[in-house]
């Protein structure tokens, strides 16, 4: 009962938000990698997208102005991983900072010594568990490497359902824990030995550094470039594909079934 309130209310603060069509069409031209969904995925995509503008408490850091396009299109994207498993999987967390392109984090690190270093780390995006994603905007597509902070920042979020960004997210009832996990730990070390032999990848050689980063840089492939994602590592676009409840690589909008928004996730 609590969680169907709760979605009756999500919707109704977002059917209070005047997004006109060509707001819409704008942003989703920015989204080529949108092409696969059916005209109800991509419909009910836009009320996942209002709903989530209006539940969430949105920011702009260093001087960034908040734009209706700039929440849309971001917006879009952050609701596409979620768009047959629910804003639930959103839910826990209240803030996304947007900042004017990649930005710098302080840190702390612990030396085996014992001696404490500060440092500035740039970045492009950070998820906090329990608190707010933090994503850089860039005004243009290139300018970003051809890297989907958004998505993958997202990521990040679904996989810390679990308590821990670990590269392992709660997962459907009809999934196997021990086929996600060697599944995904044989490619994440196939992976880092490619990269640390020098090897060019179609992956971000990011996906490397953790098993959590390897989820949310896979990810980004998945709906981005999936057929490149097939082509390293099809084992893992499967898992995926059960995961998201999508086919990107299929080149024509999926069939999903309605039933399958429902499902709930398990550890």
């Amino acid at each position: 009962m609590i969680g169907k309130l709760a979605a009756w209310w999500r919707q109704r603060q977002g059917d209070r938000l005047e997004i006109p069509d060509p707001l819409w069409t704008t942003a989703e031209a920015r989204l080529p990698f949108l092409g696969h969904l059916t005209a109800d995925e991509r419909r009910h995509l836009r009320q996942l997208a209002r709903e989530l503008i209006a539940e969430k408490e949105w920011s702009g850091a260093q001087g960034l102005q908040l734009t209706p396009l700039l929440q849309v299109t971001i917006a879009l994207q952050a609701c596409l991983p979620i768009l047959h498993l629910g804003l639930d999987w959103y839910a826990g967390w209240v803030g996304i900072v947007v900042y004017p392109g990649d930005f710098v984090i302080p840190r702390q690190m612990m030396d085996e010594d014992g001696v404490v270093h500060e440092y500035d780390d740039a970045v492009m995006g950070e998820a906090w568990y329990e608190g707010p994603v933090l994503i850089g905007w860039f005004d243009f597509p290139e300018d970003a490497d051809g890297i989907n902070v958004v998505i993958h920042e997202f990521a990040h979020k679904l996989d810390m359902k679990n308590g821990a960004a670990d590269g392992l997210p709660p997962l459907h009832e009809d999934m196997s824990r021990q086929r996600w996990s060697e599944t995904m730990n044989s490619a994440f070390d196939d992976f880092r030995k490619r990269v640390d032999a020098g090897e060019e990848t179609a992956l971000d050689p990011y996906a490397a550094e953790l098993p959590t980063e390897f989820f949310a840089v896979a990810s980004e492939a998945f709906f981005e470039t999936p057929r490149q994602l097939i082509t390293e590592y099809a084992a893992v676009y499967d898992q995926l594909k059960l995961f998201y409840r999508q086919d990107p690589a299929a080149g024509k909008p999926s069939a999903a079934r309605a039933d399958l928004m429902q499902h709930e996730p398990r550890a």
